[in-house]
């Protein structure tokens, strides 16, 4: 029984660790309407918008309606309609 137990623990915690690290290429947008602007990038083979939670990091406010290449983790999955999932930029190419 501790073998199980230890067993279905040790699955548990590799799963945790694993990151929600993800590649974006797409367009990058400000969204929303004045004051609830945010930063977003839609992936172009996903057609899926992500908001951009460190966007002043790598100064990508300079790069609206470009399309960029994003290194990103996961931080927060999508709600539902007007709430898109929550990004940070590792990394852009």
């Amino acid at each position: 029984m501790k073998k199980i137990i230890l067993g279905l623990s040790l699955i548990g915690l590799i799963g945790c660790a694993q990151d929600n690290i993800m590649e974006l290429e797409g367009r990058v947008a400000v969204k929303g309407s004045s004051p609830h602007t945010y930063l977003s990038i839609e992936d172009n083979k996903s057609h899926k918008s992500y908001k951009i939670q460190n966007q002043a990091k790598f100064d990508l406010m300079n790069k609206q309606n470009q399309t960029v290449k994003v290194k990103a983790t996961l931080i927060k999955e999508a709600v539902g309609p007007g709430f898109p999932a929550v990004i940070e930029v590792v990394e852009v190419k």
